[in-house]
This record gives structure tokens, sequence and C-alpha cells, in this order.
């Protein structure tokens, strides 16, 4: 979750960077958050720096530098309201193209390589007495944590992100622990606060970020109140 928001706020110097320059500020994004990943897992593996100590050196650094080249950028202050909290509006072809692009080479990577993710992820050292690749595997899995940040920056917005890539799989949490399910129950609970979201923002005419994120939550709460209430149920039941 730390390392979440650490790229997703470093992604705010790309952004930054694309407005002074004129280039497309996802593109900047994209590059700026994926060498930010990077670079956190460059030095999180030095012995004088901790992991959480390296993604605020590139939180902080990102959030700067986007200030900076803002303020700096030539012509009129650019709105930077659709790339903080995000607008369903401002959504072109080329994001959905990018968006369904993204979401292929993962589907495949993960069908593929589903096994070794878990090893690395849960278990270095026995990762590597597999053979595997462990620090290809992280660069790999960083630079897709950052690449999917930065799709997704355009329809919840830098400060909404983070929540939209841990609430559906604390939601799937509640049900099962076993990672593949997990994987598949976030999908669908991200789908469902997407539509439920959409919904909100139409109806109520507030911004799509925070209805969609505001919807998983509510769906979130749900799902942990009423498993609390039958877990409650069902041992009274088995102990009257």
């Amino acid at each position: 979750m730390f390392i979440s928001g650490g790229l997703t706020h470093a992604s705010f110097g790309g952004i930054g960077l694309g407005l002074y320059t004129g280039v497309s500020p996802i593109l900047a994004a994209g590059v700026f958050a994926v060498l930010s990943a990077f670079g956190v897992e460059w030095l999180s593996k030095r012995n004088d720096m901790r992991e959480d100590s390296a993604i605020a050196v590139f939180w902080t650094l990102g959030m700067a530098l986007g200030i900076m080249f803002t303020f700096l950028s030539p012509g009129f202050a650019p709105d930077l309201s659709a790339y903080l909290f995000g607008n369903i509006l401002t959504i072109t072809f080329g994001d959905i193209a990018l968006l369904a692009g993204l979401a292929v080479i993962l589907a495949i990577f993960f069908i593929l390589y589903l096994r070794p993710i878990i090893y690395v992820a849960f278990d270095r050292e026995f990762a590597r007495s597999q053979g595997i690749p462990v620090q290809i595997f992280e660069y790999v899995l960083m630079m897709f944590i950052a690449l999917t940040i930065v799709a997704c920056l355009r329809m919840v917005g830098i400060v909404l992100v983070i929540s939209l890539l841990t609430i559906p799989q604390m939601t799937a949490n509640l049900f099962t622990h076993r990672f593949h399910r997990i994987i598949w129950l976030s999908i669908g609970i991200g789908y469902l606060s997407c539509l439920g979201g959409l919904m909100i923002s139409y109806y109520l005419n507030v911004p799509s970020g925070a209805a969609i994120i505001f919807f998983s939550i509510i769906i979130y709460v749900v799902c942990k109140l009423g498993k609390s209430f039958y877990l409650s149920l069902r041992q009274k039941t088995q102990n009257p």
C-alpha cells in the first residue's frame, strides 16, 4: 500500500514536467513513475536505506518537482483538478486504449507467471532456491504498479488512486486468503465500484473519482458488517 501511495504522488512530478515541456502529461507521468519505481527498488536494496525511506524520497521529490514545473509552465496556469481528483469526462479514446492494452498485458503476465509471482511476493529466499530471477520479477512488478497508477490518474486522480488499488483488495480479503481468488474478487469488486460510482457521479453531479472511491468504501463497510454479523450469528448457533 505504501509503495502505491509513493508512486502515485511521485507521478505528479511527471505531470508537471509534461506541462512544462509540452509533452503529454500522462506520458511524462508514466516515464517518471516507472523511473521512480526503479529508483525505490534500487535504493531499498542498499544496506543504508530502508524501503519506506526510499519511497519517501521519491514521494516528496515528485510532489516538489510537479509543483515547481507547474508554476514554471508557460502561458495560462494549467487546470490540475482533473489530475488531482479525476474526471471521467477527460478520458479520451487513447486513455481507454492504454487501459485496455495494459489490462491485456497484465492478464497475460499473471497467467504465465502467477506461481513465481506468489513465491517472490511471499518468500524471496524460497523463490531464489527455485531458480526464479527474483530481482527481475521485482523490477517488472514495480513497473506494472507504476503504469497501473498512471493509467488510472484521469479516472480517479492522484489523491484517490491509492484507494482504488487497495480497497477492492481489502474487501476481497474479507472472504478469502488465497491469492488467486483475491485477484479475481478484487477485479469484480473494482468493476462494481466503478459502475456504482459513475451512477452516483451522474445523478448527483459530483466528481467521478470521489464517487467511485466513496462507493467502494460503502461496499467494504457493508461486507465487513455483513461478515461480522454472520460470524456472530454462527457462533451463537454453534454455542447456544
